[in-house]
């Protein structure tokens, strides 16, 4: 996995777009790991708020594609969504409509929200501006959380 990370650091803005794609799809990876080093490494922050964003919620359309195609066993089989898992996701999706997409960011539940918005056929528009608005929030608070941190350590590094 460490080879795999180093790949796609090295790919820069490019590699991080690919990252979150993989990270926003039911597929297990935290690009969140790639942005800190990325961030650390000098790569330009809005860059990879705005590819990171986008790669993230293209991730979620790839799972709502996979639940709008309407087979469990497809879901089940290639999601890893376990019969429980989907049934919490529907239940979040029956209670609050497109606008769980906003949740998508959440790790393990934003996915299977994300195939349960698709099984649900919810409406497409507003179901990816919801899924858009949660992770680029969330990318804007990991990069805030970053500048700060980054900030403080030099502070305490002028310090000595």
């Amino acid at each position: 996995m460490e080879a795999f990370y180093q790949f796609i650091i090295e790919y820069g803005v490019l590699g991080f777009f690919f990252a979150t794609f993989l990270a926003g799809s039911f597929i297990p990876f935290s690009s969140e790991v790639v942005m800190v080093a990325l961030i650390t490494a000098g790569v330009d922050p809005i860059s990879l708020f705005i590819w990171g964003t986008i790669g993230n919620t293209l991730g979620s359309v790839f799972n709502y594609w996979l639940g709008r195609m309407g087979n469990p066993r497809w879901i089940e089989k290639w999601a890893r969504v376990t019969p429980e898992q989907l049934d919490k996701g529907l239940h979040y999706v029956e209670r609050y409509g497109f606008w769980a997409g906003f949740l998508a960011w959440i790790p393990l539940l934003g996915s299977v929200i994300t195939v349960s918005l698709g099984l649900m056929r919810a409406r497409f528009s507003l179901t990816i501006l919801n899924i858009f608005l949660g992770k680029a929030v969330r990318y804007a608070i990991i990069m805030l959380a970053m500048t700060e941190t980054s900030r403080l350590v030099q502070q305490v590094a002028e310090g000595f």
